[in-house]
């Protein structure tokens, strides 16, 4: 980027794309042929890959087809409502939210979120914001995930900015970390509310803890003006938590962490991340609800302080399912407990344990925070 372009838009490397951007980029990835065998792969998944290229024709004029009328970033995410509705929709027996109320439609909010599913966390968020005449919100989300330029360009589209993740020299990683939360402080006090993952990547094994690393980041670009406080009064921070009665991708998570705990590590295999991404969109999940904390207010002025609050939050406000409480012994359910058992045989005895922890460590966490609320009143 010229120094030119840098001050006329300092955040044009990470942001979401522009309205005026928007034709030029659907043209880019119409042509892009790597994502034109990925839709084919999905549409014909048997196919072998040599006829994936001849089929590239007849795939990019449909494609060409549907994104024909899409002039603007609005536009653009209406068509991804209509299929989203249509997966929630499949993919949902129930979907429900708590706390909404404590929200002021004219204010913008940070929202820190446990996360447990790459696209659906934020997905549910907005969905749940619109319904009740929100804002949707800018999705901060990991340069790790959109190795494709055509991921980046169609994340960049739905409101996506680029959390870097990837570097690693000290002095570059801290002018990116800078350039975050510059970012951040910028969308937030211009009306614009942001979902960013509590910590880097997902919640396998379902214990949810907020990074003090991830706060210091909001911070850095606060250091010379303000103070930790300060900053956490200004951003609006919201504790955010999901809670899904199935994972869809509790298998794969599974099989993931037994690999790494006997093995030591764990391959992923060619199309794994896109796998995993269109299994958590069209996966059954059953009932889900999104549950929005209290905007933090009162004097938070170290990062740890600031992580235990927003924990404290996400922990109490997760719905609990039926299948949490029988992976935690917590119910007499039989139905409870056939539901948990049909997801345990997915996988081989070796990761069984994996997946059922990942349903019962929400319970304990919630336990905890409420004998430790109780001690606080008692004392």
């Amino acid at each position: 980027m010229s120094e030119q372009n840098q001050n006329a838009d300092p955040f044009q490397s990470i942001r979401p794309y522009r309205d005026n951007e928007v034709a030029e980029v659907l043209n880019r990835m119409i042509r892009d042929n790597e994502l034109v065998d990925v839709i084919t792969h999905y549409q014909f998944p048997r196919l072998p890959r040599f006829m994936r290229r001849l089929l590239r024709p007849v795939v990019r004029i449909g494609l060409a087809a549907k994104v024909g009328d899409i002039e603007n970033i609005t536009s653009f995410q209406k068509f991804i409502a209509n299929y989203m509705t249509k997966m929630i929709n499949r993919s949902t027996s129930k979907l429900s939210c708590s706390g909404i109320d404590r929200l002021d439609p004219q204010e913008s909010y940070l929202f820190v979120s446990n996360h447990r599913d790459i696209a659906m966390d934020p997905a549910f968020v907005n969905w749940a914001l619109y319904q009740y005449g929100l804002n949707t919100v800018r999705i901060a989300i990991g340069d790790n995930l959109l190795r494709k330029p055509y991921i980046s360009d169609l994340m960049r589209l739905n409101k996506s900015f680029i959390v870097r993740r990837s570097i690693k020299a000290p002095r570059e990683m801290m002018a990116a970390m800078t350039l975050l939360s510059g970012y951040i402080d910028h969308s937030i006090t211009t009306g614009h509310s942001v979902w960013i993952a509590q910590r880097e990547g997902r919640s396998k094994d379902g214990n949810d803890r907020t990074d003090p690393t991830l706060l210091k980041m909001f911070y850095m670009s606060h250091r010379k003006q303000r103070s930790f406080a300060e900053m956490v009064e200004r951003l609006n921070i919201v504790p955010v938590s999901i809670s899904y009665e199935f994972d869809p991708c509790d298998a794969l998570k599974a099989k993931e962490l037994a690999a790494v705990a006997t093995e030591g590590k764990y391959q992923k295999s060619e199309f794994e991340d896109i796998d995993s991404i269109v299994k958590g969109i069209t996966g059954a999940k059953g009932h889900v609800h999104v549950d929005f904390g209290e905007p933090i207010k009162g004097n938070f002025d170290t990062p740890e302080a600031l992580a235990a609050e927003i924990d404290r939050q996400i922990l109490s406000g997760y719905y609990l399912h039926p299948t949490h409480l029988a992976a935690a012994g917590r119910t007499e359910s039989d139905v409870a407990r056939q539901l948990l058992q049909e997801r345990l045989v997915q996988v081989d005895e070796l990761a069984q344990p994996y997946l059922k922890n990942m349903y019962a460590n929400p319970v304990f966490n919630r336990e905890r925070v409420e004998q430790a609320a109780k001690g606080v009143k008692s004392a």
